[in-house]
């Protein structure tokens, strides 16, 4: 038996096929359209979700059931020794406080470790990364766990959303706003920091909300992140709910503002795209979490 693996959930935007690449087990989270539940990439794929979600489909986000978390778990613990779970943030999902309820319980005690390090698609997909190289390096589950935990607030992400339809949708905006925006071609820029997604600006036009975010990051990797940045431990990412044309436009544009980075651009999750609908497109960075 292996000694420790990773298990997340599908908010970390990796796939069922790049999971198995990677060696790590990902829980598809569950939707609701018009009443029937489906599974992300299981019996629900982004295609189809987007084809639902332009129609005018009654979409909801659900968390996954526990006896769902806990067959996941015991099909890796069959596998592995120890398991370190990281799902979605506590400060977006209810799910996360119910695993590390869970895992308090036998037989996951000791044996399964539950992350909250405030993450959520592309940071969260790195988080995965950063806890496969520090289970290479020989470190503990509960250090590990540790590591990642104390590094949450060493990340940040930037969000342009092409339409407000959605955001109107969930409530987070008034129909008067969303109709005003629309009519002004408003594009609000969200930020994910610390496990919430919260409104940074508002920009007139696509252009003028890429150059706001890119201008937005170039400041945080001068200020917040700089000591990372200046050694080489800061990972770019984007991530996108876009057209493969804008996506690639996207990442050119990102890798013409910073020419001595990778860039690692993931599709955003269905959890985040439901909110976001088409032609989302972002940026963000992720520290590499501190070694003992």
């Amino acid at each position: 038996m292996k000694s420790i693996g990773v298990v997340t959930d599908s908010h970390s935007s990796i796939t069922q096929a790049e999971a198995q690449k990677l060696g790590i087990y990902v829980l598809p989270m569950p939707f609701y359209i018009d009443g029937q539940v489906y599974y992300e990439d299981i019996t629900l794929s982004r295609e189809e979700f987007f084809e639902k979600l332009d129609s005018g489909a009654d979409i909801s986000t659900s968390q996954p059931s526990p006896a769902e978390v806990m067959q996941l778990w015991d099909r890796a613990l069959k596998e592995f020794e120890q398991i370190l779970y990281i799902p979605i943030s506590s400060g977006l999902s209810g799910s996360c406080a119910t695993a590390a309820a869970l895992a308090q319980d036998d037989p996951y005690e000791g044996r399964v470790f539950v992350v909250d390090n405030g993450r959520v698609s592309a940071p969260l997909h790195r988080s995965v990364l950063d806890c496969l190289e520090l289970i290479s390096e020989g470190y503990p589950a509960s250090e590990i766990k540790n590591m990642l935990e104390q590094s949450k607030d060493q990340m940040s992400i930037y969000i342009g959303v092409d339409t407000l339809e959605h955001l109107k949708k969930g409530g987070r905006i008034t129909p008067a706003a969303a109709l005003l925006g629309s009519v002004l071609n408003i594009k609000p820029i969200l930020k994910l920091n610390v496990g919430l997604l919260d409104s940074f600006k508002k920009c007139r036009g696509i252009v003028k909300a890429k150059k706001t975010m890119l201008e937005a990051m170039a400041h945080d990797m001068e200020t917040t992140f700089k000591a990372w940045k200046d050694r080489g431990e800061l990972y770019l990412l984007a991530a996108t709910s876009a057209s493969r044309e804008d996506t690639d436009q996207w990442v050119r544009e990102i890798q013409e503002a910073f020419p001595e980075m990778e860039v690692m651009c993931d599709q955003l999750s269905l959890g985040v795209s439901c909110h976001i609908g088409h032609g989302g497109l972002g940026i963000g960075c992720s520290c590499r979490p501190a070694r003992r």
